[in-house]
């Protein structure tokens, strides 16, 4: 798993890649407080080498919990900036600082 930030000079923005090794996996999905924990809204590309990688802009000088759905299952990020509780998921969810 790996998290690349990527600041933008012209306006207060982050491009923000999110990549995790998945290989058996049919889908990966980015999930968080960016896209309403949305299942649809940002899946991951597969790569030929078993990686899945996408890229979403988010405001800079934010916080934002998020989680990988890998075929069903919820997943943090090991390269998270920090871990949060949640109590509606009962489990704590990854952190990205921007």
């Amino acid at each position: 798993m790996a998290i690349k930030k990527q600041y933008l000079k012209s306006k207060p923005v982050c491009k923000v890649t999110f990549s995790i090794d998945a290989a058996e996996a049919e889908k990966v999905a980015l999930v968080g407080s960016f896209n309403d924990w949305s299942t649809e809204e940002t899946e991951l590309k597969k790569l030929k080498s078993g990686t899945f990688k996408g890229t979403v802009n988010l405001d800079a000088g934010s916080s934002y919990e998020f989680k990988y759905v890998v075929d069903g299952v919820y997943e943090n990020d090991e390269a998270a900036d920090a871990y949060a509780w949640s109590d509606f998921a009962g489990a704590e969810n990854s952190v990205l600082n921007l």
